[in-house]
């Protein structure tokens, strides 16, 4: 990481290991399902292409993470188990929820269309997102009992509810006859009102799906003469059973076993593990709340993507465009500042240390600047014929006035005629309405529209010039520590060489 005399403010990040040898799970849950069913016309109650598009969002998550070793899910939901002994991101949980949450989304929006070609995806899908540490085995075995449970229990409320809508009932009338009913209840007034056997019904809609990795035989070449040679590899399958946490079916499943370990048969699930399970750690309140987000593996998307480098106008518009989408999707974001891989997010709040939150952003925009100029010198140098590892040599402990030196005299570039965008990088934020933009109002019925600006935001004067985006400065004794979280995806590309300022 860049020096700066801003960097202090990375204290400030939360540690949040989930500490061995306890148990690593991620419980995403589908952001507005209902309106989002509703919107895209979901049949009712269960929709088999929508499940199984999360199924195959699923799968998707246990291929592309090996450390993922299992998985359940039913309606709007999933939980991926990582192995016990996993390091994944150095079992930091802010990370491993944001990584597992954001690419589990991006994989529903790009498989949309193969599960439902004919309807349109009509606005971006989001998953809320937590880890669950589990001190053991038992208690993880607890937890996916509990979910399965309740996979049943809604999904035979969801059935009647929407039989009796189909019958003729209003929606407050179906909620008022299922009102305190009980289980056996509601399989009976199936069956004797619309003759349906619950227990009939696909195992995906009663059971759920759970997903695990199994050794199955892939050809990975061919000999010199041609005949196939054959690897044992992991591969996700799907299973639906109706007890995913019994003895027989989890150790049966050699890889389970190996990965987690043996299972023992339990008793009731009790009142006490489930509020565990519910408990959610919460950020201090009156606090400003900054969200990091990081592009995991950038270089790798970069190249495959083809991105114009050093910098890629297109791919940092499209960033800027997900920024401002996030700012119109929620009001509480009230500023965003994004450089190459990377968005800032803040939370609006009250009586909070200033200060520290415009040197927080303001260390960003330094590094923003530190490592453009590294990158335009770096690749500039491979353009003209260098290795990467030669360009490297060439700036290692180079000074800023050197980089400039180097742009100008074997370039003829001046640096700081570059596109501003990539040397300040891009902050995002809600301006007064001018007439031709498109309205939002704010918390005071005011019209808004949100911008993207490409400015200093070091200096005093932005902030002065825009002190609504904070509000009014608090007095000193009103102080209180930031409260910041790293949600971030994964570490950035963050320059190895330390410039002067």
């Amino acid at each position: 990481m860049a020096n700066s005399k801003y960097e202090y403010v990375k204290s400030f990040e939360l540690e949040d290991e989930v500490m061995l040898p306890n148990l690593i799970l991620v419980r995403l849950t589908y952001r507005n399902f209902e309106r989002f069913s509703e919107i895209h016309e979901f049949e009712k109650p269960n929709d088999g292409k929508a499940l199984n598009l999360m199924n195959s969002c699923a799968i998707a998550v246990l291929e592309e993470y090996p450390d993922v070793v299992f998985s359940y899910g039913f309606h709007d939901e999933y939980s991926f188990v990582f192995k016990k002994t996993s390091k994944f991101y150095q079992r930091r949980a802010s990370k491993i929820l944001s990584l597992i949450a954001s690419f589990f989304s991006s994989t529903y929006a790009t498989k949309w269309k193969e599960f439902f070609p004919h309807k349109e995806l009509k606005y971006p899908p989001s998953f809320h997102s937590r880890v669950i540490s589990c001190a053991s085995l038992e208690v993880l075995q607890v937890y996916l009992g509990w979910r399965q449970n309740a996979c049943h229990d809604d999904n035979l409320y969801r059935t009647c509810f929407w039989m009796l809508i189909r019958s003729g009932k209003t929606k407050e009338e179906a909620k008022e006859a299922l009102k305190d009913g009980q289980k056996q209840g509601r399989n009976e007034l199936l069956f004797q009102m619309f003759g349906i056997n619950y227990k009939k019904l696909p195992e995906m809609f009663r059971q759920g799906s759970c997903i695990l990795k199994i050794e199955v035989e892939d050809v990975v070449k061919c000999d010199e003469n041609g005949m196939p040679i054959k690897r044992l590899r992991r591969k996700p399958d799907i299973f639906h059973t109706q007890k995913i946490v019994a003895k027989k079916f989890w150790n049966e499943k050699s890889v389970l076993v190996k990965e987690l370990g043996t299972l023992e048969e339990i008793g009731k699930i009790t009142p006490e593990y489930i509020r565990s399970f519910l408990f959610e750690n919460k950020l201090l309140p009156s606090t400003y709340i900054i969200i990091r987000i990081d592009g995991c593996h950038f270089h790798r998307f970069s190249d495959i993507h083809e991105f114009e480098k050093p910098n890629d106008s297109r791919a940092l518009n499209l960033m800027n465009a997900c920024a401002v989408a996030v700012l119109n999707e929620f009001q509480d974001v009230v500023f965003a500042y994004g450089v190459s891989d990377e968005y800032r997010k803040l939370l609006s709040s009250i009586n909070d240390i200033l200060e520290i939150l415009q040197d927080y952003l303001a260390w960003r925009q330094v590094d923003c600047h530190i490592n453009n100029q590294y990158n335009t010198c770096f690749w500039m140098l491979v353009k003209s014929g260098k290795t990467k590892a030669e360009a490297q040599k060439c700036l290692k402990g180079t000074q800023t006035r050197e980089k400039y030196k180097l742009l100008s005299q074997h370039f003829c570039i001046d640096y700081n005629s570059l596109p501003v965008m990539f040397r300040h990088g891009s902050s995002v934020y809600r301006v007064k309405k001018s007439t031709s933009a498109i309205p939002e109002n704010d918390n005071n019925g005011e019209l808004q529209e949100v911008i993207v600006d490409h400015c200093n935001i070091i200096e005093q004067s932005f902030w002065k010039a825009h002190s609504s985006i904070l509000g009014e400065t608090p007095d000193d004794s009103d102080s209180q520590i930031i409260a910041s979280t790293d949600a971030s995806i994964s570490e950035g590309h963050t320059s190895n060489y330390f410039c002067e300022q």
